[in-house]
């Protein structure tokens, strides 16, 4: 699944790490979902769109068939 996750975190400013704890995930969770190696599950996409007053279905973008 692709996402703007990258693109939101830096716009604020954060680093991974700074975004990691506010999600309440390590680092590397957040490495791996803004690099499309892991999907969040639903409670965990829904905190992050929360988190950028975004919908989810802005944050995070169904693959290409």
């Amino acid at each position: 699944m692709n996402n703007r996750l990258r693109e939101l975190r830096e716009r604020r400013g954060w680093s991974q790490g700074e975004l990691a704890e506010q999600l309440d995930v390590s680092r590397q969770t957040v490495n791996a979902l803004e690099t499309g190696k892991y999907d969040p599950s639903l409670p965990l996409a829904f905190r992050i769109a929360r988190l950028f007053g975004k919908p989810i279905e802005y944050v995070f973008l169904p693959d290409e068939a």
